[in-house]
């Protein structure tokens, strides 16, 4: 039976074993041949350096290889569905990454899809980003249960995802978004069921110094995303009190971390001094998106 990762809470009973392969792949561990012969397809709606040179370079290093599709090459960018799309590649490929604008859209290419789907980020989640997050906090931290991670700026696809990470590993999560900017209510209501049973807490707040304190993990994500530039200047003048600059950080415990998923505007949502700091593990981050991306395809991909 195909296995589809569209959600963080499609790992929800082995993501500690996913964290575990990716720890051991990046400590070295062969596993080149495995999935030789193998076929990735990616497709990408929206722009991409980190999610698809990672998927790209991960699956040739497991003996695979990859095909590229964006909406300017294949027959989706003009006009043939996704329903087709999906049934055609799954007599080609062996899984399919799928960038989206719309998260519906990844779910109908998962629903008519007879491999695999993984999410490459969509407009709900970026499960595959968490993955990466998730392994960084545990080598710089050596623990995930207990922690606290304060997430600033705008509550979208990444926080709801690391809302949910969070919950399953008993981290303890903090949300500060301006109104109107609040993560999704649904994932707050499941993640929070999840996050009593593994003795965490969820805190979503408008006040960046409320989530900031005692913080063990500062993350932040760009305020404006892919397909939102005409609303740069008025997202840029209302989070700008939520800028991670030293004044922030300093309600933080003294060892923090501080994480962004890049790409990263600074002098936005992060100062120079922050993100250039020795604080900052943005680039063992995106390291590690590398490890995730094989991990996860080792996982559904048939071998």
């Amino acid at each position: 039976m195909k296995r589809d990762i569209i959600s963080v809470f499609d790992m929800k009973d082995d993501l500690t074993d996913i964290l575990d392969l990716a720890a051991r792949l990046k400590a070295g561990e062969k596993y080149t041949p495995v999935l030789q012969g193998k076929t990735l397809a990616l497709i990408f709606e929206k722009s991409s350096t980190r999610t698809r040179t990672s998927f790209e370079v991960g699956i040739y290093q497991l003996g695979g290889h990859s095909v590229h599709l964006n909406q300017h090459e294949s027959q989706m960018g003009r006009g043939e569905t996704i329903e087709d799309t999906a049934q055609v590649l799954s007599r080609f490929a062996d899984c399919i990454a799928y960038r989206a604008f719309s998260h519906e859209d990844v779910c109908t290419l998962a629903a008519n899809a007879s491999i695999p789907i993984i999410n490459a980020l969509d407009d709900l989640e970026h499960p595959c980003q968490i993955v990466a997050d998730l392994l960084t906090i545990k080598e710089h931290k050596q623990r995930l249960q207990g922690l606290k991670l304060a997430y600033i700026g705008d509550g979208n696809n990444v926080c709801n995802s690391l809302i949910i990470g969070c919950a399953l590993m008993g981290i303890n999560f903090a949300a500060a978004c301006p109104e109107g900017y609040l993560p999704d209510a649904e994932i707050i209501a499941q993640a929070q069921q999840l996050a009593e049973k593994n003795g965490s807490t969820l805190q979503i707040t408008t006040d960046p110094v409320v989530a900031a304190t005692a913080a063990d993990i500062i993350y932040t994500d760009a305020w404006v995303s892919m397909g939102q530039e005409e609303q740069a200047a008025e997202k840029e003048q209302l989070f700008a009190p939520y800028q991670i600059n030293a004044e922030l950080v300093a309600h933080a415990q003294k060892d923090y971390i501080f994480m962004h998923c890049l790409p990263a505007h600074r002098g936005l949502e992060v100062t120079p001094e922050i993100i250039d700091g020795p604080h900052s593990v943005v680039f063992d981050e995106a390291e590690n998106r590398l490890h995730a991306q094989k991990a996860i395809m080792l996982t559904i991909i048939d071998h």
